[in-house]
């Protein structure tokens, strides 16, 4: 499970041999500014461009290639909603990392805060990244169908699940699903999630008890992580649907509105 480290943690460790930074977030935003020999590795470079996670040995030859080796400890910090940074650290997880941190505060808080900002790019050294895949951390169209065991969190946006949404070729929502808006986890006063007792309270409030499994979805995945960092770390069972309704709308499976 991935680490919460402190903004004095992670300049501490700015540069030191070892640890890796990652700015999660869009190339466009890293060129506004990142920190220090902060290494770009978006979220899309890991996705296919219909935004489906790529195979795990394409993933481990872009992390490879962006700099993130098997000796490296990797540091992600995120802007304001931590999709990015939770995204990719169940990334990271999944492919059998077990030294993930994630900084607790935005980027915008630590500008906020006065700290250093760079602007230039960083070239990262291809390094090798070894995957070794973790399977009890991912969910797949059978484990949301009729007959599944687990409950089912939609994390989209309320009119999404209700099938408001002309974005979809079959609006609505999978059969027996909760929806938990994504954006109800995300963090205020410039922590990058909401706290435990927030995130232990949506559950609580949706009827989800501990021990209960559950397998976190959106429309592509990216926001669902976010529900999947927050309630793994509360100790509950939960996978994450990378396919997500994507996936699930193209099958020809029941649809609910």
């Amino acid at each position: 499970m991935a680490s919460f480290v402190s903004a004095d943690w992670v300049r501490e460790r700015l540069g030191a041999t070892g640890f890796v930074v990652i700015d999660p977030r869009s190339a466009m935003r890293y060129l506004m500014g990142h920190l220090q020999l902060a290494v770009s590795i978006p979220y899309k470079k890991l996705s296919d461009p219909e935004g489906k996670l790529l195979p795990i040995s394409q993933l481990a030859e872009a992390l490879g290639w962006m700099g993130l080796g098997d000796s490296d400890t990797p540091v992600i910090y995120d802007g304001h909603d931590g999709r990015n940074a939770a995204m990719l650290a169940w990334v990271l997880e999944y492919l059998g990392r077990d030294d993930v941190h994630i900084m607790d505060v935005t980027f915008q808080h630590w500008v906020a805060e006065g700290r250093e900002i760079f602007y230039r790019p960083v070239e990262a050294d291809s390094q090798n990244f070894s995957a070794q895949e973790r399977p009890q951390l991912r969910a797949a169209l059978a484990d949301v169908s009729a007959d599944s065991s687990a409950i089912v969190i939609d994390l989209r946006g309320s009119d999404e699940y209700a099938g408001d949404d002309e974005n979809d070729e079959r609006p609505g929502h999978i059969p027996g699903s909760l929806n938990i808006e994504w954006n109800k986890l995300a963090g205020d006063k410039g922590q990058l999630i909401c706290t435990e007792y927030k995130a232990r309270s949506l559950l609580e409030a949706a009827g989800v008890r501990p021990g209960d499994p559950i397998v976190a979805m959106c429309r592509s995945g990216v926001r669902a992580s976010l529900g999947s960092l927050a309630w793994r770390r509360l100790g509950y069972d939960v996978r994450l649907y990378p396919e997500s309704y994507l996936e699930y709308m193209a099958s020809g499976l029941a649809v609910e509105r």
